[in-house]
């Protein structure tokens, strides 16, 4: 199974995230997921809209100090993400 650099639902690079993955039902880390998207094999915001998902990231790294010109470039592809592929 592939493993993945950043999560396939809000781009966050895994290796930034303090849990580092989420975990799937039966406890293992997800190959796909960070720690705030995915747990126990559930999404954390199951009914999160993808514009959401971009707004609420754009928020995240705004508020670290970051230009929005640098939070839409983290953005702009989050549609792309596994989650978000229909």
């Amino acid at each position: 199974m592939k493993k993945y650099k950043n999560c396939q639902s809000c781009g966050m690079p895994l290796a930034k995230n303090e849990q580092r993955r989420g975990t799937e039902k039966n406890g293992e880390k997800s190959l796909k997921f960070c720690s705030h998207c995915y747990n126990q094999g559930e999404f954390s915001l199951p009914d999160i809209s993808v514009e959401e998902m971009k707004g609420r990231v754009k928020e995240k790294i705004i508020k670290f100090g970051m230009p929005k010109f640098v939070a839409w470039f983290f953005t702009r592809n989050i549609h792309k993400l596994e989650r978000w592929k229909k």
